[in-house]
């Protein structure tokens, strides 16, 4: 038995590395055992980054491993590696683009979960590789050894289903079956509630149709099936169920408690850009709930922030939750006799009540304000990561903890 990763073979201009990845699987010997495929999400600011920022794996299992790696040699020079050097055309991202690089990476045994989370936190080279058996290509085996080496605990599934070769132009999905499957509690991220569209189906230019994601195996392959089964939906030439690291919060350490120095918001869009006593904070506008309460924030308060640091040491606010917050104004007190608000009666003389006369002291009172949300708040659905957990799964595995057991319910 033995582990198999593969990465980097797309780019903007086209491609899918789930597709590469399943076509390999297809073309595997007879006497090798398929385990169950898997779909990695790693660090979204990595360099080199292609397009989905997945990489594959899976376990294999042969009683013949050297005649397995001999295949995957020639598997490798015939279908994988021609796919070296793609780029896409400036006319379909701004975003700067390095050429595809390709890499796979045999292990006869999985490698440690440690190089997992350092490539779903932060960028890694290739002189950070431990070694494998056997590894082909370039800077995909990044990618490609951490997807091997995800140690898999918090997953949730994704069914993906690929076009006829000849296919082209729009999408077509029922979407009728797409609201019937979005009101199974397995099935996640399906459609946007707040606008009522499907968030199956990419934009780019993919062989991809559809990808459906869920908390359980069976609910994806049932999923997938009634999606491709549908006369309203054009012909797939296969599908697959992966398991993947997909809303599994592994991106995210610590939570940074941060104290407020300053708030710039940009006119134009809304990003709100939070200088603190630690990192920059960088709240984009679609961030929903998390930019309303960054824009309220100011100097002096306190703030948890989840998110990662980019390459420029700047934290993109994933989740946001206000601490505590200094006075949003200073008021005159109110009368204690006609509860009417007091006037100042100049410099240093002191305040008056306008109704009844009476004076006090000169003072102010301090009016804290209130924020838009006193809890954690996160991006609405169709701005969150790939990676990012829901608060309320988080939630309920919380309060599921807090339940005593039959022990101590009292139970015999």
């Amino acid at each position: 038995m033995g582990w198999l990763g593969l990465d980097d073979t797309d780019s903007l201009d086209g491609g899918c590395t789930t597709d590469v990845f399943q076509q390999l699987l297809n073309g595997l010997p007879e006497t090798t055992t398929v385990g169950v495929p898997r779909l990695v999400r790693l660090w979204p600011f990595a360099q080199r980054r292609t397009r989905g920022n997945a990489a594959m794996g899976v376990e294999l299992h042969s009683e013949d491993i050297a005649e397995l790696l001999e295949h995957l040699d020639a598997w490798w020079a015939e279908h994988i590696a021609p796919l070296g050097g793609s780029v896409s055309t400036s006319e379909i991202s701004a975003r700067e683009q390095s050429p595809a690089s390709p890499g796979m990476v045999w292990f006869d045994h999985q490698p440690s979960s440690a190089f997992y989370f350092s490539a779903v936190r932060q960028e890694v080279g290739l002189e950070e590789l431990p070694p494998s058996v056997r590894s082909w290509g370039g800077h995909g085996r990044i990618g490609a050894t951490a997807a091997v080496a995800w140690p898999g605990e918090v997953c949730t599934w994704e069914a993906i289903s690929w076009r006829m070769d000849d296919a082209k132009g729009l999408r077509t999905v029922d979407e009728g079956a797409v609201s019937v499957i979005d009101s199974w509690p397995e099935i996640v991220f399906s459609r946007d509630p707040r606008r009522g569209t499907t968030l199956i189906a990419p934009r780019g230019r993919s062989p991809v149709l559809f990808g459906v994601r869920a908390t359980s195996r069976h609910a994806a392959e049932r999923a997938c099936a009634l999606l491709v089964d549908s006369e309203a939906t054009e012909a797939v030439r296969e599908w697959s169920v992966f398991q993947t690291n997909q809303a599994s919060g592994d991106h995210l350490g610590k939570d940074w408690h941060l104290t407020v120095t300053d708030l710039v918001v940009e006119p134009h869009r809304k990003h709100a850009r939070i200088s603190t006593d630690g990192p920059l904070v960088l709240s984009y506008a679609e961030g929903g709930p998390v930019n309303a309460l960054a824009r309220w924030l100011k100097p002096g308060d306190e703030i948890l922030v989840a998110g990662l640091l980019d390459p420029d040491g700047m934290v993109h606010a994933e989740r946001l939750k206000l601490v505590s917050s200094v006075p949003r104004k200073r008021l005159r007190p109110l009368c204690s006799e006609c509860h009417v608000r007091m006037k100042s009666m100049g410099a240093g003389q002191g305040v008056r009540c306008p109704k009844c006369k009476r004076r006090e002291a000169d003072e102010w009172v301090d009016i804290q304000g209130t924020p838009p949300f006193t809890a954690w708040v996160e991006p609405p659905i169709d701005a969150r990561r790939h990676l990012a957990r829901p608060l309320r799964w988080e939630d309920a595995e919380q309060k599921r903890q807090r339940v005593p057991n039959h022990e101590e319910q009292g139970a015999v």
